[in-house]
Order: structure tokens, then C-alpha cells, then sequence
């Protein structure tokens, strides 16, 4: 009797301490692609399915991070964050990327745009992304939102054929700064 009171305790242990880790590793892992200086007050959310999300970490910053990871068409390894105020954006996103086919996606949230109902992201802010097809070999990428920017506006070209910063997507909703380096 003492030996399966012991093995009892033995599984639950275990079994706590693997939730734990999985647990961690969901609030964790989604952190490695935000600047190491904003990750302690960050945001964690899990997306679900239907394209909502559940706060994992409520974070007293406005930097919110998840993991897109084999979502469709995203990197199997593939971490994002943003400004809690992008959320909605996000989730538009999602929902026309499970469509599963880039062009459709595409056509999909092009055809939000020209109706007026494409979400737009708060403007100036930072999209941090962390991706690859593993986390040995996911590289770091960094975009600024600015909605309706254009080389008028903002006097930055609208292609990276000078080597620095300029506008992808200028005069849309869409509009980021493409910033070079990593």
C-alpha cells in the first residue's frame, strides 16, 4: 500500500512539474522576439482557434507578444509582438491567413481595405517578429506602422532600393517602415 501511496505521489509530482514547464514555456517562449528591455512588463496571450485570444500574462506595459508557430502561413517557428491596440488587427489577419492560401489571404484583406473595414494598426507602432523553421534558425525582423504613410508624407522613399528605411504598402493601412538590419 505505501508503494503506490509513493508511486501516486511520484506521477503527481511529475505531472505538476510538467505542467509547470509548459506552462512557463507558454509565456516564455513568446517573449524571445520582444526587445529584452519591454519583455518583463509584456502582454501574453495564446490565440485560440476562432481567432480570439486568451491573456496568459496581463503585463503593465503596452507591448503584447504570442506565438504564431505552424499557424497557417507562418514559419513553424514564428513569434510576434505589438501594441496591445494592434490586437484587432492581428486577429483580421489571422482570420484571412487561415484561408491557407497566400493569394486568397491576400485578396481577402485587400478587399477589406478597399471596403473601408480593414483594421488599422496604431499608428508608429512596432511590430516585432522572430522567425525561421526552428528557433536555431528563426532571424529577427522589425516593422513600424504607419497607416496611410507615403514618400509625400513622410519623405521616405516607397521601395528599399536606397539600402535604408522606407515605406512598404505606401497609402494604405498597411503602410510600415521597412527597416534594415537583422
Amino acid at each position: 500500500m505505501k508503494r503506490i501511496a509513493l508511486l501516486v505521489l511520484a506521477v503527481m509530482a511529475a505531472s505538476t512539474s510538467a505542467f509547470a514547464q509548459a506552462s512557463a514555456d507558454a509565456t516564455a517562449i513568446p517573449l524571445l522576439a520582444a526587445p529584452e528591455n519591454l519583455r518583463e512588463g509584456a502582454t501574453i496571450v495564446k490565440w485560440n482557434p476562432d481567432h480570439t485570444y486568451m491573456t496568459l500574462k496581463k503585463g503593465t506595459n503596452r507591448l503584447v507578444c504570442y506565438d504564431r508557430s505552424g499557424f497557417p502561413l507562418q514559419a513553424a517557428f514564428s513569434l510576434e509582438c505589438t501594441s496591445i491596440a494592434n490586437l484587432d488587427r492581428v486577429a483580421q489577419n489571422m482570420k484571412a491567413e487561415a484561408l491557407g492560401d497566400k493569394m486568397k489571404s491576400e485578396a481577402m484583406l485587400n478587399a477589406e481595405e478597399k471596403d473601408g473595414t480593414r483594421v488599422k494598426p496604431e499608428y508608429g507602432s512596432v511590430w516585432y517578429h522572430l522567425a525561421g523553421a526552428d528557433k536555431e534558425h528563426a532571424r529577427k525582423h522589425m516593422t513600424i506602422a504607419v497607416p496611410g504613410a507615403t514618400m509625400q508624407t513622410l519623405g521616405l522613399p516607397e521601395n528599399g532600393r536606397g539600402g535604408g528605411v522606407w515605406i512598404m504598402n505606401a497609402g494604405t493601412s498597411t503602410a510600415h517602415l521597412m527597416t534594415p538590419g537583422e
